[in-house]
């Protein structure tokens, strides 16, 4: 885990290997898992703009997710590791064959 311009505590770090811990129940075969939270510089017309990035490693793939949320850390945070869980579900079904491929027609 990475924080830039953010400050660390126990309860953020504590949050954060909780939720990475949790996307093991979809899929159990996972490598690495890097979370970087970031405070991006003021814009003009938004404020503060949090940054959440979750890069899975997966045997044969990789799940790479960027969720920004104004104002927001927690939102940013948990955003973020939700769409990772899907991103996470979907792989785990296409590795289990549950997911049709349709192939191309020949012609």
């Amino acid at each position: 885990m990475s924080l830039h311009g953010i400050a660390s505590s126990d309860a953020l770090q504590n949050a954060i290997r909780e939720k990475a811990e949790k996307l093991e129940r979809y899929y159990d075969h996972i490598v690495s898992c890097r979370v970087v939270l970031s405070l991006e510089g003021r814009h003009k017309r938004h404020g503060r703009q949090f940054t959440a990035h979750i890069d899975l490693k997966l045997p044969g793939g990789e799940i790479a997710v960027t969720h920004e949320h104004d104002e927001d850390l927690q939102a940013a945070r948990r955003e973020a590791f939700d769409a990772a869980r899907r991103q996470l579900e979907d792989y785990a079904r296409q590795q289990r064959g549950d997911v049709k491929h349709h192939e191309t027609p020949a012609r």
